[in-house]
């Protein structure tokens, strides 16, 4: 009988053999089936039992039955391995899953031009030390007039043509200001940030003006800040942004319940020496205005006048863009139209 034992060794290199060569975890029911089936090779040697001797029987019975079990194990555990190689691999694969990957005939999307200008301004502001700041689009009176130094039946809070809510003394900003003053509240001193958001007024709208439009506001606030701190901000802010070196900037006096003293900032225009269409001929090109925070707004803030000062300046961002890009129409930002955006 000892053509069993060889039987047995051959049998047994052979599954080994293809147990290491085995790629998918499916093929382990085929092996399975090929050694322990009904017609299996296992099966096949076990039958022989019968043509054995009583002695024979006894010897290798319980040989052949510890080989199938053997066998039957190895199966089970390969596959239990290779499974859980294959669910590794899966994992793998998804988190080097190149979501930039080509596709042909695909269209690719990109920013929108309002995205791109936010950035270029933040990232300007970023890199002369400035925080951004954030607050809610829904404000209340005490924010939006009150702490900014225009009290209630304030003429100049008929500048603003505010949308009302109908819950008491709450409403849509007019401004960015308010993030002003809740930095004030929450932010130590010194403090330096700008607040990028929409604002809402209700006005018509057309070629130059809508209901919703972007706003940037910015402020600086610490011991001995002066008018001059501002007018270098601006000055480089303008540069950078329209990358003219030798931009230059304006000063005329204007008046804001918010600051005092308060200032019109123009720039030079950056498109032409001697007049065109977008400076009006003047070759001077209005801005964004500005000035020393008023006293009583530092006092909102609470913040002590007496030891402290700083600037704000406050700017259309919609219209700096559309000066910027040479956009004619504010409409055109949220027009969706695929060759305004494409431009960007």
């Amino acid at each position: 009988m000892a053509n069993i034992d060889n039987k047995i060794e051959e049998i047994r290199k052979s599954l080994n053999i293809e147990i290491a060569n085995c790629s998918d975890s499916r093929e382990f029911e085929n092996i399975k089936i090929k050694y322990l089936g009904k017609k299996g090779f296992i099966t096949d040697l076990m039958a022989q039992i019968k043509n054995f001797s009583l002695e024979e029987k006894k010897e290798f019975g319980p040989k052949l039955n510890e080989f199938k079990k053997q066998t039957e194990e190895s199966i089970n555990l390969a596959k239990e391995i290779l499974i859980k190689k294959e669910i590794n691999a899966k994992i793998i694969k998804k988190q080097n899953f190149d979501v930039s990957l080509y596709q042909p005939n695909h269209l690719i999307g990109h920013k929108h031009p309002y995205s791109q200008f936010i950035e270029e301004i933040e990232n300007i502001f970023i890199s002369m030390g400035f925080d951004l700041f954030d607050g809610p689009e829904v404000e209340s009176d005490f924010f939006n007039f009150t702490a900014l130094n225009i009290p209630e039946n304030h003429p100049a809070r008929d500048m603003y043509d505010t949308f009302w809510l109908n819950k008491k003394n709450m409403l849509l900003r007019t401004h960015t200001s308010p993030i002003q003053i809740r930095a004030m509240q929450n932010k130590s001193l010194p403090i330096a940030g700008i607040a990028i958001g929409r604002t809402f007024r209700h006005e018509a709208v057309d070629a130059s003006h809508d209901f919703a439009f972007m706003q940037c506001e910015g402020m600086v606030i610490d011991k001995n800040i002066t008018l001059s701190h501002l007018f270098a901000i601006a000055k480089k802010f303008l540069q950078t942004l329209f990358d003219k070196k030798d931009l230059d900037i304006r000063i005329r006096p204007g008046f804001f319940p918010f600051v005092e003293p308060g200032v019109e900032i123009d720039m030079r225009c950056p498109f032409c020496k001697s007049g065109c269409s977008v400076c009006k001929q003047s070759t001077w090109v209005e801005v964004f205005p500005g000035g020393l925070i008023h006293p009583n707004v530092l006092k909102y803030g609470g913040i002590d006048s007496e030891k402290y000062s700083g600037f704000a300046f406050g700017f259309g961002l919609t219209r700096l863009a559309m000066l910027k890009y040479g956009i004619n129409d504010i409409r055109h930002f949220y027009s969706g139209k695929l060759k305004f955006l494409e431009q960007f």
